[in-house]
């Protein structure tokens, strides 16, 4: 490779900067973010070399964006850079710690004529792999906005009305179940809670789609509401309920984005290909599979070893060693939206699979705490399934926990 670009990414423009392989500045320019600034940009790479057959790789901040959707047509290799990386290089051209936008993407195309082996160009996934990844993601924040803001209502409620936390403790769901904000809604405040008759109990309940016990359970939220307790002053009361009826809205939206959400993330997922090799592992189904295959992606050259893939999860242990000091421990550079995932899917294992069960209680009675078991088992899981994923093959209990073999 001779020629070599650098972007240096923003919200309204893009600096380029393209050098030959001894670091001389062939061009740069201004392209501005949008179809006529891409066609500039394809233009210049064109008039220095840019082929279908020898594509300019290109060195870029960011992993996603029309810009970079742009650059991924047909066979050119596009490096996102972490900017603290970036920063890093930065320092290897000068002392002075002077920056400009120009002056980063001239270092964005050093960096990958440099070294180019030690970074990891953007994944070639199909779209139907992206579009899983879209909507996953999309999947993910939902649920935590949902849970943030179920934890907002529950501070609030602590303040004046705990006895509507006392009702969904042990509700799988808590706040965020339709009876709960369908009852909430109707009664925020513990003065409106106390006048609800029975019939309108019942009729809540119902609505909000429970089919048993519903009878029992609006007696029971009755009786709570009813008890005495302590209470806020009657006009602080009013205006804590408004406050709670607007965290409401929040979260009644938040939960029905989760639900849809849900459903497009199973209809996608299940048209992929390695998703039966990825529901034929205990433990894993549509989200969780979806949210794998999201980070993972199916371009099966962009983790050659497993050992690569354990290390982008976080599940791999991290050594820093000198002289005489040696510390194994956790890593903090990883995927976090994989890493939560096999969090999950390892937390189901257990239950899902023996070998895996067995594997985690070694690992607690060996000293490790309920994370690091957990971590080490999604470790391992995580190399069966870089190998299945690899070789076109599903999960076997025997295979990947065979007995232990007796002695004597």
């Amino acid at each position: 490779m001779d020629v070599f670009c650098g972007i240096d990414w923003a919200e309204g423009h893009h600096d380029v900067a393209i050098i030959d392989n001894t670091g001389k500045l062939l061009a740069k320019c201004r392209i501005d973010d949008d179809l006529d600034g891409y066609q500039l940009l394809l233009d210049l790479l064109a008039d220095h070399g840019d082929s279908t057959e020898a594509p300019i790789p290109v060195a870029i901040e960011t992993s996603r964006g029309l810009l970079v959707a742009t650059l991924q047509t047909g066979a050119r290799q596009v490096f996102a850079i972490n900017p603290m990386a970036a920063s890093r290089y930065r320092d290897r051209h000068g002392v002075s710690r002077k920056k400009s936008d120009p002056g980063d993407a001239l270092v964005l195309a050093n960096i990958i004529r440099t070294d180019m082996p030690m970074h990891r160009p953007l994944p070639a996934d199909s779209a139907l792999a992206q579009a899983v990844a879209v909507l996953a993601r999309a999947h993910q924040d939902a649920v935590w906005n949902r849970q943030q803001i179920a934890n907002q209502l529950r501070s609030l409620l602590r303040e004046y009305y705990p006895v509507a936390l006392e009702a969904w403790r042990h509700k799988v769901g808590g706040l965020t179940r339709p009876d709960a904000r369908k009852i909430l809604a109707a009664a925020p405040t513990p003065a409106t809670a106390a006048e609800l008759p029975l019939w309108k109990l019942k009729v809540m309940l119902h609505s909000a789609g429970r089919k048993r016990g519903i009878n029992e359970d609006a007696e029971r939220i009755q009786t709570l509401f009813r008890q005495p307790a302590a209470r806020q002053l009657p006009a602080v009361e009013e205006a804590m309920g408004i406050q709670a009826k607007a965290l409401l809205a929040q979260l009644n939206a938040v939960c029905k984005a989760v639900d849809e959400l849900a459903k497009a993330v199973e209809r996608t997922f299940r048209a992929h290909p390695d998703a039966p090799i990825m529901l034929s592992f205990p433990g894993i189904g549509a989200q969780v599979g979806a949210r794998l295959l999201a980070e993972i992606g199916d371009d099966r050259t962009r983790f050659a070893t497993a050992s690569g893939l354990k290390a982008y999860a976080g599940a791999a242990p991290i050594t820093r060693a000198s002289g005489k000091r040696k510390y194994v421990g956790r890593r903090f550079v990883k995927n976090n939206r994989l890493n939560h995932a096999g969090y999950l899917w390892a937390f189901a294992t257990l239950t899902h699979s023996p070998g895996a069960n067995a594997h985690y209680r070694r690992r607690r009675e060996n000293g490790d705490w309920h994370a690091q078991a957990l971590r080490h088992l999604f470790n391992r899981m995580l190399g069966q399934l870089h190998h299945c994923l690899l070789h076109r093959c599903h999960f076997e209990e025997g295979t990947a926990f065979p007995p232990p073999v007796p002695t004597g």
